[in-house]
């Protein structure tokens, strides 16, 4: 089942995609798959894979939050926006936050949403 929002709480190691309506949150988890290795990059190919398994979480959702750190949402907008823009598109906005619960990520979204929505209400000609 998609829901038209969510919210993507991420940092380095792992991610919380959430998807929400006024009655129900379904939750994915992700983790990150870290292995050492000498070779050169590796490092850069298991954000990489991380990054890809968290859009993957994001299919079908029309518009998405993405909170967390600085640092991972930086790395993160960058890898969307190089790597996959159809993803990109569908992320509405970013919010540095750190460490919450589930219910205090949603209620972050819900308001997020609610000043979004409102924003993008026509308004009544007089």
């Amino acid at each position: 089942m998609s829901l038209f929002h969510a919210v993507a709480w991420i940092d380095h190691h792992t991610a919380q995609v959430l998807q929400f309506d006024a009655t129900q949150v379904l939750e994915q988890q992700v983790k990150a798959h870290t292995h050492y290795t000498r070779q050169h990059g590796s490092q850069v190919r298991s954000e990489h894979a991380f990054f890809g398994e968290v859009c993957d979480a994001m299919e079908g959702i029309a518009e998405v939050l993405v909170a967390g750190s600085h640092t991972a949402q930086a790395d993160f907008r960058h890898y969307v926006e190089k790597h996959r823009p159809e993803v990109a598109q569908r992320i509405v906005g970013w919010e540095t936050v750190g460490r919450m619960s589930a219910n205090e990520i949603v209620a972050l979204a819900r308001r997020y949403f609610a000043v979004h929505a409102g924003m993008a209400t026509p308004m009544k000609a007089e």
